[in-house]
């Protein structure tokens, strides 16, 4: 097996909501001539929508990898696959020939269809019967297809193909319809247990109503999409004939990129939206009849809890109390984010008291009513004590959801593998050891979603011949930070006695900002 500057490469591409990146990676974990590239995440039509034209993801990812295989010409002949991962459930309608017949619909889209129009009478008397109902109602709701079928029927009649934006890229690649398990999920006819299209009794179909014929052919990761056209050649600067592996969704390969194979190993990535999942053989539901997600390893599972705002909260910060910062950075070489670093090392750990409670907006299983707050303030506190509870709020909330997964899967976490643009930051990766009382590590390489992807492919490509030797040779602990003792239990404190108690304690007065004021809607 050849390795190193010599050996085999991987051409990872990862469209995200905030970009669109592309590398080669080769059979050590390294990404050579990594090409990033901001995108517009979405445009909003009417309020609440969240749409984005395909022709300008296409466009992009045909730029990033024109970039980076122009960085060296040489690396064109020792290229092996191509492989994709996205972001997850953006759904495109397309024609016969892969021509979208409207916008994108983005994951972050807040419209609702219209549950009356799909779901009889007699079966929501019967989904209320056994407690369903309210579960039932919000997944119909939040059907892209059903929205499509109730207000575009004229689309929906054209549509040849509903495809995740990984299914339309492989297509845009190979000119096949076909997509990867991992990929899959959310609201569409899709059994998560058994890797494939719901069976035809399943009551899927009756809450997603999708003909068939417009799903398109389901492979698992590792497994063969196509190859690269010509027509894609052409525009990509891929050569033509390279096959697609198929890969999985950003955040099954961003679990595996960080070699978590086991329940008892956490990634946290700390991006827009932050999350901790743990990867799992086994079937596991973190709440009732919500199922895991599709693995980047066919046949396994990952869970997921989030906090919807994440490091979206370090941004806001930025823009509205981050002025100085913000000069500084124009005037320096410094990012913003390096120099409020500095802040989070000037205010001791606790913040002295100052609390943040982090969801800004609701996450699953809470109240729509819910708001965010920072409590405990004193003439003592400043704005970097401010930044500082906010940054320690967003991991007690990871925390909370360590917690619940440990008692789903029965396992306890050791230890913590962080990853996204906070995990870049000594400050918030201590922080994140002491709140947890664990070790958190850092991987070799921010890359861990590319990585994952270029597993996958190695794998399918027999260049690996297992995931854990994919995850033995291709990534890799660069940092690790321990908890400090004193710090742990000062969180412990403030965690178990303040802020679990404070969603429930503020619920009430949120619900009745929201009667009063009309927001959140």
């Amino acid at each position: 097996m050849k390795t190193g500057e010599q050996g085999e490469l991987i051409l990872a591409i990862d469209v995200g909501t905030q970009s669109v990146r592309a590398g080669l990676v080769d059979l050590t974990g390294a990404v050579h001539h990594l090409v990033k590239t901001a995108i517009e995440p979405y445009f909003s039509a009417q309020p609440g929508w969240a749409e984005q034209d395909p022709e300008y993801y296409w466009k992009t990812v045909c730029d990033v990898c024109r970039q980076v295989l122009a960085a060296d010409p040489s690396a064109r002949g020792r290229l092996q696959a191509v492989t994709v991962t996205t972001q997850r459930v953006t759904m495109i309608n397309v024609d016969r020939d892969g021509k979208p017949l409207r916008p994108a619909i983005v994951w972050l889209d807040q419209r609702k269809a219209d549950v009356d129009q799909v779901l009889s009478a007699p079966l929501r008397l019967a989904l209320k019967g056994i407690g369903l109902s309210e579960f039932v109602d919000f997944a119909v709701g939040v059907s892209r297809s059903n929205w499509i079928r109730q207000h575009q029927p004229e689309v929906w009649e054209q549509t040849h193909k509903f495809l995740f934006l990984s299914g339309f890229l492989a297509h845009r690649l190979t000119g096949e319809f076909r997509e990867s398990t991992g990929n899959v999920f959310g609201a569409i006819p899709f059994d998560v247990k058994r890797g494939s299209w719901a069976g035809k009794l399943d009551l899927k179909w009756k809450f997603f109503p999708v003909e068939p014929e417009k799903l398109t052919e389901l492979v698992p990761p590792s497994s063969f999409l196509g190859h690269i056209t010509t027509a894609a050649a052409e525009v990509t600067g891929i050569p033509a004939g390279l096959p697609l592996i198929a890969a999985a969704a950003d955040k099954a390969c961003d679990v595996l990129g960080a070699g978590c194979l086991t329940p008892e190993r956490a990634c946290i990535s700390f991006g827009t939206t932050a999350t901790i999942n743990t990867h799992n053989k086994r079937y596991v539901e973190l709440w009732s009849m919500m199922p895991p997600y599709p693995s980047a390893i066919p046949g396994h599972f990952y869970s997921e809890v989030g906090v919807v705002r994440g490091l979206w909260l370090v941004s806001w910060f930025k823009e509205e109390f981050g002025l100085h910062e913000r000069q500084l950075a124009h005037a320096t070489q410094a990012s913003p984010e390096e120099l409020l670093e500095e802040l989070l090392k000037e205010v001791p750990a606790g913040s002295k008291g100052l609390i943040c409670h982090p969801n800004w907006a609701p996450a699953l299983g809470q109240s729509r009513a819910t708001k965010g707050a920072i409590i405990g303030f004193g003439e003592v506190h400043t704005r970097a004590y401010v930044y500082r509870a906010i940054i320690e709020g967003l991991v007690y909330a990871l925390r909370e959801g360590a917690e619940l997964t440990e008692r789903k899967n029965k396992l306890a976490i050791t230890d913590v593998v962080a990853t996204g643009g906070g995990s870049k930051s000594d400050a918030i990766l201590q922080i994140t050891a002491d709140v947890f009382g664990r070790p958190v590590h850092r991987p070799h390489t921010s890359e861990t979603s590319l990585l994952g992807a270029a597993m996958v492919a190695a794998v399918g490509l027999k260049l690996m011949p297992d995931f854990a030797t994919a995850v033995a040779a291709m990534t890799r602990v660069a940092a690790s930070f321990e908890p400090e003792s004193a710090n742990r239990t000062l969180y412990d404190d403030l965690y178990s006695r303040v802020y679990k108690g404070m969603y429930k304690q503020l619920l009430p007065l949120n619900e009745q900002i929201r009667a009063i004021t009309g927001y959140p809607t």
